[in-house]
Formats: structure tokens, C-alpha cells, sequence
């Protein structure tokens, strides 16, 4: 079960830890300009990841990789930057029980963009949890 499933189990605690995330940077927003806080949470990231990277022996020579990997892990790291940045800009102004179901719309977008780019092909079980979500935004967008 475990090797057929693993993935969900990394996803699982992935929300767990973005949970964790909206949370605790709320809290640490408090008198902070949300834009250095991004920054203050990326160099966190870059030393914790470092060190992990280095001390369980995953570091191998960046320069020996391909050129597409550096484009889209480049890309990607872009995406994340400007991810960020709008979520923290978006948790200081907003509460993060609002904040972070608005944020998890990207579910919707990373579907809709696999069947584009990708060519993945959800089954009728994952376009109605991808569904779902799409109206659990909407119904958080409402005004009230």
C-alpha cells in the first residue's frame, strides 16, 4: 500500500506543513512588511535545505546539468518567488482562513494546466474534487 500510495502520504504532510505555513506567517506578519518577510522565509529555506541536501549526501555538481533542467527549475523557482510574495502580501491583509483556500485555487490551475501541457488526463473522480474545489473558492469569493 505503501509504495502504491507513497505519494499521497508526502502530499498529506505537504498540506500539512502549507497549513502550518498560513499560520505561522500570519502570526510572524505582525509589524513586518510582508515582502521582507518573503525574504526572511527564503533564507530560512536556502540554509535548512543546504544543510539537509548536504548532510544526507544528495548534493551532486549543479553545473553538470542540462540545460532545460536549469530553464524550468529556474522557471519554477520564479513561480515560487512570485507565489510567495502574493501570499504573504495577501495574509497580511487578509485573514488566512480565507487566505490559504483562495491560494489552494492553484489545484485547479496545476489540473487544468497538465491536461494542457502535459497531456495528463484526470478520470471523472478527479475532475469532481477539482469541481469542488473550483466552487469552494467561488463561495469564499462571494461577498458578504
Amino acid at each position: 500500500m505503501l509504495s502504491s500510495h507513497g505519494w499521497f502520504y508526502w502530499a498529506l504532510l505537504s498540506a500539512v506543513f502549507a497549513a502550518m505555513t498560513a499560520i505561522f506567517a500570519k502570526i510572524g506578519l505582525a509589524g513586518v512588511n510582508s515582502d521582507f518577510a518573503t525574504l526572511i522565509r527564503t533564507i530560512v529555506i536556502l540554509l535548512v535545505l543546504s544543510g539537509f541536501v548536504y548532510f544526507t549526501g544528495k548534493w551532486s555538481d549543479p553545473f553538470l546539468l542540462g540545460r532545460k533542467t536549469w530553464l524550468f527549475l529556474s522557471l519554477s523557482a520564479l513561480s515560487t518567488g512570485a507565489s510567495w510574495v502574493c501570499y504573504f502580501r495577501a495574509l497580511k491583509i487578509g485573514e488566512a482562513s480565507k487566505v490559504a483556500p483562495v491560494d489552494k485555487f492553484s489545484v485547479v490551475m496545476v489540473a487544468l494546466f497538465a491536461v494542457i501541457f502535459l497531456g495528463e488526463r484526470p478520470g471523472l473522480k478527479e475532475w469532481l474534487g477539482i469541481l469542488l474545489v473550483t466552487v469552494g473558492v467561488i463561495v469564499l469569493s462571494l461577498a458578504r
